[in-house]
This record gives structure tokens, sequence and C-alpha cells, in this order.
């Protein structure tokens, strides 16, 4: 198939049956739905509220502005394409979701271990916390984070987008990533391959490391604690981030790293929406709902 600069990508359709495409559109959709509302709550609280003008509740405030702006590159397409029972995306679009996607992923990543080191010096070094964490570390690590994510997103997507497709057109996920594209071009992905993987293992793979890290030093901390609601409100916190983490960095690995002459299976676009969908609907759980502060003041908003 000849290569154009012009062409349409064709995504993947979830079922080839009418009714499943929309029962899979709305359960989409009602997920979305609840994901952005629960992620703007979050932000809206943090930031009206003077109470919580606090790090923990800046990066917490951060990371829900981000997840909603996360699940919004892929999910609402999706959804809109299985309404319409249409595939067809442009190349400009295909190129906008794989800068957006790379770019999330990579400051939820950065956002994610610096809630950990921000957990971590609020229990293990209570007395240094506000040199620690000063209001001027916390703008300028954010905005390091999001200058950072341009580049890194940048540069992997022209490193994408420099090669030439001309295997098919077909996509084989229900959003446009780099694993996918790479199978459709027909010159050598060799090089493109390690940098995925270096930068994977750079940045996935020092992230985990760190946190882990950090919640063994809280962990450690948190047991010399008298048995009692600090220590179970601490463990009831930590264990669901770790869980989340894990969840996110495995299932983005195996579908970043995976071999590309494995051949796509249900299983990979089953993994692709669990990275896109769960850190973004979950941690408003972990880190809010689960939070006494954060209820009182929805409750003393709401009245």
């Amino acid at each position: 198939m000849s290569n154009s600069t012009t062409m349409d990508f064709l995504l993947m359709e979830i079922s080839h049956m009418r009714d499943l495409q929309l029962f899979y559109a709305m359960s989409f959709f009602l997920i979305y739905l609840m994901t952005v509302m629960g992620n703007l709550v979050i932000a809206a609280v943090t930031t009206l509220d003077k109470s919580l003008h606090m790090p923990m509740y800046f990066f917490l405030r951060n990371l829900s502005i981000l997840d909603s702006c996360y699940i919004s590159v892929t999910i609402p397409n999706s959804c809109m394409n299985s309404l319409l029972g249409t595939r067809s995306i442009s190349k400009a679009g295909c190129g906008a979701q794989v800068f957006l996607v790379v770019f999330f992923v990579y400051v939820e990543m950065v956002f994610l271990t610096i809630m950990a080191h921000d957990r971590f010096a609020a229990i293990c070094r209570p007395l240094h916390y506000p040199v620690i964490m000063s209001p001027r570390l916390c703008v300028h690590s954010t905005l390091a984070a999001l200058l950072s994510g341009l580049i890194y997103a940048a540069l992997h997507t022209l490193n994408t987008f420099r090669l030439p497709f001309c295997h098919s057109h077909a996509v084989q996920q229900l959003f446009c990533d780099i694993p996918s594209l790479l199978k459709l071009s027909c010159s050598d992905t060799f090089s493109n391959q390690v940098s995925n993987l270096v930068s994977a293992l750079v940045i996935g793979g020092g992230s985990f490391t760190y946190i882990i890290k950090s919640y063994v030093h809280i962990f450690s901390t948190v047991l010399r604690f008298p048995v009692g609601a600090d220590r179970k409100k601490a463990f009831s916190t930590c264990v669901p981030h770790i869980l989340v983490v894990s969840v996110f960095l495995s299932s983005s690995f195996y579908v970043y790293l995976r071999p590309s002459i494995m051949s796509a299976s249900i299983v990979d676009m089953v993994l692709s929406v669990v990275y896109c969908v769960i850190p973004p609907l979950f941690n408003p759980i972990i880190y809010s709902l689960r939070n006494e502060q954060i209820k009182c003041a929805i409750a003393k908003l709401m009245t």
C-alpha cells in the first residue's frame, strides 16, 4: 500500500455487532463522566477551600486536572467512533493522540513520584517538611514536569511519525499509540524500539523504584506508631496507591515494551484501556474520598 502524507488511519473496532458497540460506548461514556466529575470536584475543592492550600493538596489538584485531560484524549473519541460506526482518524489527529498520551503518562508518573516524596517528607521528616516541600519548590517542580513532558512527548512523536507507513492503514488499537504505529511502518524500527525501552525503564522504572522506596520508609515509620487510627489511615492510603501505580505501569510496560513481531490481541486492547482509565478513575478515590479533610471541605462548600 503506497505511503501518503495525507492518509487517514483506521482504528480498531470493539465489536462488529452494532448492539455491542452501543453498549461499550455507553459504558465508556459513563466511566468517563464519573472520572471527569470526580477529578473536577477535587480540583474545585482544593482550590476554593483555603485550609487545603498545602503542598499535598497542591499536587492533588494538579493530578486531578491532569487526569481529566488524560482520559479525555482517548475515551470520548472511542465512544464517538462506536456511536457513529466510524473508524477513521486523520494523520494529524493520530499524531495529536500519540503526543498527548505520551505527555500525560510522563507527567502522571512525575506527579505520582512527587506525591510519594511529599508523603515521605510529611511522615518521616515532619520537622523539615516546610523546607523540603516549600511553595517555591512545588511550583518549580510542576513547571519542570510540564516542560520536560512536552519535550519528551515531542521527541517520541517526531521519532515515530518520521517513519513511512505503507504496510497498512489499520491501527490495531482503540486509539493511536506508538507500538501499534511501529507495526505499520515498512522501514527499520529497531532504533524506535530501543528508545521506547530505554525511556520506559528510566522514567517508569525510576519513578516506580522511588515510590516503592518512599513507601518502605513510610511503612517502617508508621509501624513504630502506637496501634490505632493513624497507622490504619496511613496503610489505607498507601497500599491502594501502590496497587494503582503497579497496574498502571505493568499494563503500559506490556503494551509498549512487547516485541513488535508479536501479533495484536484483545489483551493489548484491554491493557491499553486499563492504563488510560484506571489511574484517572481511582486516584480521586484513593487520595480524596478516603480523606476526611476533603470530605469536610466538600460538605462545607455544599452547605
